[in-house]
């Protein structure tokens, strides 16, 4: 097997978090960066990475969680990996899978570690669920606060019916792109709603 190069991969949840601690110190040839939810199965720059590494190379990543949010899609990877000839090193978790040698002992460390982690999000979920639920019935939550305001909302819609793009509206609005489609959505259905009613 050929000696590669050291390949990075870090994950944030969101847009202004820093990634620069999870490898900070290790010496890397090339490093992709996703800023996406890890619940996020669009990870663009994942999927770059994937693509990128060949046989020989090390797959460099800071803890499992940023790499899957499933053991069945963290098992997946590895093996992937690992069958093209490619090692795959967590290091917080001390972990290295070498490629087409796998530890039975790492593999099972790595198997109880991702169904731990997996059950700590589900329980997480969970108490998040019942609060609502329960601050709900106190009448104490409110929900999310919108991104845009009624007449903001009303600006953007009638905007994009006069022909103006979505991405320049996000981008003068300070939003994604989703939400300026979502903003549209919600104010057809509402007037929908009033037309049948």
């Amino acid at each position: 097997m050929t000696i590669g190069q050291t390949v990075g991969y870090t994950r944030v949840s969101t847009l202004d978090q820093n990634t620069a601690r999870q490898l900070d110190g290790v010496v890397l040839d090339k490093v992709f960066t996703d800023k996406a939810s890890g619940k996020d199965t669009d990870r663009p720059q994942l999927t770059a990475c994937i693509d990128y590494v060949r046989e020989g190379d090390t797959l460099v990543i800071h803890s499992m969680d940023r790499l899957a949010r499933s053991l069945r899609d963290l098992l997946q990877v590895v093996d992937d990996l690992s069958g093209r000839g490619v090692n795959v090193q967590f290091v917080k978790e001390r972990l290295t899978f070498t490629a087409n040698d796998a530890d039975p002992c790492a593999v099972l460390m790595m198997q109880v570690m991702g169904a731990v982690a997996e059950f700590e999000r589900s329980l997480i979920l969970g108490r998040q669920r019942e609060g609502i639920a329960i601050a709900k019935a106190e009448g104490k939550y409110k929900g999310r606060r919108p991104s845009l305001s009624d007449d903001q909302a009303r600006e953007v819609v009638d905007r994009l019916a006069s022909g103006e793009s979505a991405a320049a509206l996000a981008r003068e609005f300070g939003v994604n792109r989703s939400t300026i489609y979502n903003v549209r959505d919600r104010v057809f259905a509402s007037v929908n709603q009033a037309v049948s009613a």
